[in-house]
């Protein structure tokens, strides 16, 4: 099942303990921005072109802390891994101008039977850029293909950020590729940022819940080649007990429940996730 949001505590034991930060990096993308926040971010979240439903999310995904952590700034090149419906994106391109990359599937690089949902999705990312190209103009497009994903030249990117997408790409076998080129587009030093639905622990690769361990997270990250920088909590839920019957879909934003479980659920709130710094040596 695809999840197009794609962006955590409550104990998961040895997963929730991983954080390993070993000294200061002079990376492109910092770790030092947490303790700096940018006032010009704070004007982009108060945006008036931001949609209230987008708006609403906010005490869910955390953007001002989430992206201070991952250490994103202006004048930084960006690369946002499969925008989904530009959630992000609608923060990030008035942030960061020339400096922000969507990454998304090619449709034209899968068989025709899976071309709908990418085309849709790409569809939907072209129409939010085109409605305002004052704001939107500068961002960059880059369209690859998920068997052998290439997100732009070697070392040219500062960060690289995946919000809710590793669950999708360990069904269809693809982590490992993906977590490859991210590794081989950022710069010595740079950041991947990832937020992910936490499950409790270790989940078949198969699994339909949405939900992802945390340390099947670092480990993909680890074989890449990266080094786990920080990992925080900034994204925790401890009210998600991630025993939902549609999964992490059951949740806002999607709410795929009945609905006489709507006051349970909305009092639950998005999923628990993870937020993960890894740095490239």
């Amino acid at each position: 099942m695809l999840c197009a949001c794609g962006a955590a505590p409550a104990g998961g034991g040895a997963d929730s303990a991983a954080a390993a930060a070993a000294g200061a990096q002079s990376a492109p993308a910092s770790a030092t921005a947490a303790d700096t926040p940018d006032p010009s971010l704070d004007q982009v979240l108060a945006g008036a072109w931001r949609t209230p439903e987008n708006m609403a999310r906010d005490p869910y995904r955390h953007p001002r802390e989430t992206l201070a952590f991952f250490g994103i700034a202006p004048g930084r090149t960006v690369v946002e891994i499969t925008p989904g419906g530009g959630w992000y994106a609608e923060i990030l391109v008035p942030w960061l101008g020339a400096g922000y990359v969507a990454a998304i599937v090619d449709p034209q690089a899968l068989p025709e039977g899976r071309r709908d949902y990418y085309a849709r999705s790409k569809a939907t990312l072209e129409t939010l850029f085109a409605s305002s190209p004052e704001r939107y103009g500068q961002a960059r497009v880059v369209a690859y293909d998920p068997a052998a994903p290439v997100f732009g030249p070697p070392g040219s990117a500062d960060a690289v950020l995946t919000f809710r997408n590793v669950h999708n790409w360990r069904s269809s076998g693809q982590a490992e590729g993906m977590f490859k080129g991210f590794f081989d587009v950022l710069k010595p030093g740079g950041v991947l940022g990832v937020v992910e639905h936490r499950a409790a622990a270790a989940v078949a690769d198969d699994d339909g819940s949405g939900y992802v361990g945390q340390d099947q997270v670092i480990a993909l990250a680890t074989a890449a080649g990266f080094r786990l920088d920080e990992a925080s909590e900034i994204n925790a839920n401890p009210r998600d007990t991630r025993d939902h019957p549609n999964g992490v879909w059951t949740l806002p934003p999607t709410n795929r429940h009945d609905e006489a479980d709507r006051a349970k659920y909305q009092a639950i709130g998005e999923s628990d996730r993870m937020t993960l710094r890894f740095v490239k040596p």
